[in-house]
């Protein structure tokens, strides 16, 4: 069992930047693909950001595309992502989610952090 503990979300204003890292244990992380999922108010989950288990491929939504960069540290069993240029719609809970398989699917994610507010302000 991975237990997956979200941390760095915040206020910040339109144009900043935030760092949100998901710190797991419990499990083999380097076994594990690690993804970034978002939620906004009244909409539904969206895919965000993946990173395969050794960090060799990268895949990300095209709203976000050249503004956030997903990493993972496998000695210290912590995915981050780097979020530029933040905008208002980037407003939401951001979680990380960890699967045995590469994807984009939330469905397919078998662990899930409890999730960090990240607000972005005009």
């Amino acid at each position: 069992q991975v237990q997956l503990v979200e941390s760095g979300g915040g206020p910040v204003q339109a144009g900043g930047s935030l760092r949100l890292a998901c710190a797991a244990s419990g499990g083999t992380f380097s076994s594990y693909t690690m993804g970034w999922f978002r939620q906004a108010p009244g909409k539904e989950r969206e895919f965000v950001a993946v990173i395969s288990r050794i960090g060799g491929s990268t895949s990300y939504a095209d709203s976000v595309k050249g503004r956030f960069t997903i990493s993972r540290d496998n000695a210290k069993n912590t995915v981050y992502l780097q979020m530029n240029n933040l905008k208002p719609e980037d407003t939401a809970v951001y979680y990380c989610a960890a699967d045995r398989l590469y994807g984009t699917k939330g469905s397919r994610y078998d662990y899930w952090g409890q999730g960090t507010q990240v607000t972005v302000s005009s």
